[in-house]
C-alpha cells in the first residue's frame, strides 16, 4: 500500500530559502500535492518581496534596495553579511553571475571590499532594457549549505509618451470663467511628474492631487492631473503649460495653449485725470491708458462737440485718434487740440472707452502748470487741505482777539491786587466801582461805622475845594 507524505505549511516554509537561493534562472518543480502546489508558489512569491533575508539569524543587507537608470547607465549594487565568504552570486534579470573579484572583464564585475570582509558586490557596466526587475545576490551561510539572499529592485527607465493638454474647446473666455484642464502623460516608467506653468510662473493654486494608472499586464504607468482657475484680465495673453519631466527624458517635454481672456476696460487711474505741462498757443495732447479686450471704441465730448475717434472737427483744431494698443491689453487713447486756448483751460474734457463687454468714463482738465513732483494729490485733496488750513486760521485769530478784549470765555477774568492781608482768596470781587474808589478828590475811601459786629462803609458828603 502506497503511503502519500504529509506536507503541511512548516515543511514547505523550511524550504523556500534553499528554493529560493537557486535563483530565478533555474526552474524548480512543485511537489505534486493538489492545493499545497498554490501554496507553494504564493509563498515563495511572499518571500522574493522582502529587501532582507535572513536565515539562522543571519542578514544580507543590499544598498541600494531601489534604483532608476536609463538605459546604458552603470549601477553598483553590494551585498554585505557580517563575517567573510568564499563565494559571491548575483542574478540580473534573469542572467546569473559567479562573482570574482580578480576578473574585471565582464559585463558585470565583482565590486567590493573583497570576500574576506563579507561584501558581494557587483558593478553593472552598461543597464540593459530587459534587465528592469529584481537583481538578487546569493552568498554562502557562516555554516551549513544554504545560501542566504538579499533582494533590490531595478526600474529601467522607459520614456513616456508627449504629454496631452485636454482643455474646453473654445478659443476664448470670459473675466471670472472657471477654467478647467487636465495633463495627461502615458506610459512611463517610472511615473512621470507633471508640472503646471502659466508663462515662466509655476501655477499652483488650483492645482489637484494626480491620479496613476497603469493597464494589466504591463509594467508602464500613467499619470493624470486637473487643474482649476477663475480667469482674470491678468491671464489673458499667457500660455497654460503642462510640463512634463522623467528620468528618461534628456528635458521636460510641454504640451499648452494659449489663454485669451474678454474683459470690458478698465482704468489704470481713478477720479478726475489732470493733464499738467501744456502751454497756450501750443499744442496739447491729452493721453489716457485704459486696458479692455476686445479693443476699445473711444468717444470724447468737448463742450457740445463730440467726436468718434477716429474723427475730427470742422476746423481740424481737434482731432480724436483711434486708440493704440501698448501691447498686454493696455491702449492709449488720445485727443489733440492743434493749439490750447485759454477757454480749454477752464473747461473739462469727457472720455468715454466702451466696447461688448462694458464702458468707462473719464473726466479731463488741463493745467499749464508743471507737474507736482512726489505724491500727487487730486484736486478734491487739495480743496480739503486749502479748508482745513483757513478754519485753523479763523480759530487762532478769533482766540487771539477774544482774550485781548475780554470776550466771550475769556469775559469777567480781571483779578484784583488788593486784597487785605488774611482775607480769603476765594472770595468774590467787590463791584468794579469800589475798586477804583470814589470820584470825589479829597476822599479817597470811605469810613467805617460799627453797628455791632457788622461794619458798613458810609459815604461823607462830599465838600468843595
Amino acid at each position: 500500500m502506497l503511503i502519500k507524505p504529509k506536507v503541511n505549511e512548516t515543511t514547505v516554509l523550511k524550504q523556500i530559502p534553499s528554493i529560493v537561493s537557486l535563483g530565478p534562472a533555474h526552474r524548480v518543480e512543485p511537489v505534486q500535492f493538489g492545493t499545497i502546489r498554490l501554496f507553494w508558489f504564493k509563498a515563495i512569491l511572499e518571500y522574493s518581496k522582502l529587501e532582507r533575508f535572513s536565515y539562522k539569524g543571519q542578514t544580507v543587507e543590499i544598498t541600494p534596495r531601489e534604483a532608476v537608470r536609463r538605459v546604458g547607465d552603470d549601477l553598483t549594487v553590494l551585498c554585505k553579511v557580517s563575517y567573510p565568504i568564499d563565494s559571491c552570486r548575483m542574478t540580473v534579470g534573469s542572467t546569473p553571475y559567479r562573482l570574482i573579484p580578480s576578473q574585471q572583464d565582464e559585463e558585470v564585475v565583482y565590486s567590493g571590499q573583497g570576500l574576506q570582509f563579507g561584501e558581494c558586490g557587483a558593478h553593472i557596466k552598461h543597464i540593459k532594457e530587459e534587465w528592469n526587475g529584481n537583481i538578487s545576490c546569493m552568498l554562502p551561510p557562516p555554516s551549513g549549505s544554504i545560501e542566504v539572499t538579499g533582494i533590490m529592485r531595478l526600474v529601467v527607465a522607459k520614456p513616456p509618451a508627449n504629454p496631452q493638454l485636454i482643455s474646453p474647446p473654445q478659443s476664448n473666455f470670459k473675466e471670472g470663467d472657471v477654467f478647467m484642464a487636465q495633463c495627461i502623460v502615458p506610459n512611463g516608467r517610472p511615473v512621470a511628474k507633471i508640472t503646471w506653468f502659466l508663462d515662466d510662473d509655476q501655477f499652483l493654486t488650483g492645482v489637484h492631487q494626480p491620479i496613476i494608472t497603469s493597464e494589466p499586464g504591463i509594467d508602464l504607468e500613467t499619470i493624470s492631473q486637473n487643474i482649476t482657475k477663475e480667469l482674470s484680465a491678468d491671464d489673458n495673453g499667457k500660455r497654460l503649460v503642462c510640463r512634463a519631466e522623467h528620468e528618461a527624458l534628456d528635458s521636460p517635454r510641454e504640451a499648452a495653449r494659449q489663454l485669451v481672456v474678454y474683459y470690458p476696460p478698465k482704468r489704470t487711474e481713478a477720479g478726475q485725470v489732470t493733464i499738467f505741462g501744456l502751454k497756450i498757443g501750443s499744442e496739447g495732447r491729452l493721453n489716457v491708458t485704459v486696458r479692455a479686450n476686445p479693443p476699445p471704441e473711444a468717444q470724447w465730448t468737448v463742450g457740445e462737440l463730440v467726436l468718434a475717434a477716429p474723427q475730427k472737427n470742422e476746423d481740424s483744431s481737434i482731432t480724436a485718434l483711434e486708440p493704440v494698443h501698448l501691447g498686454g491689453g493696455y491702449y492709449n487713447v488720445t485727443l489733440v487740440l492743434t493749439a490750447v486756448a485759454k477757454e480749454d483751460v477752464d473747461r473739462t474734457y469727457y472720455l468715454r472707452v466702451s466696447n461688448d463687454l462694458g464702458r468707462e468714463e473719464f473726466a479731463l482738465r488741463l493745467s499749464t502748470m508743471d507737474e507736482p513732483a512726489g505724491v500727487e494729490l487730486s484736486p478734491g485733496a487739495i480743496a480739503g487741505i486749502v479748508v482745513a488750513i483757513l478754519l485753523l486760521i479763523t480759530l487762532v485769530s478769533l482766540t487771539v482777539f477774544a482774550k485781548a478784549t475780554d470776550r466771550w470765555c475769556f469775559a469777567g477774568r480781571s483779578h484784583r491786587t488788593d486784597i487785605p492781608d488774611g482775607a480769603d482768596s476765594e472770595a468774590p470781587l467787590p463791584p468794579h466801582d469800589d475798586i477804583k474808589g470814589s470820584e470825589n478828590p479829597t476822599h479817597e475811601h470811605g469810613d467805617f461805622i460799627s453797628n455791632g459786629d457788622t461794619k458798613h462803609p458810609e459815604k461823607k458828603p462830599d465838600t468843595a475845594v
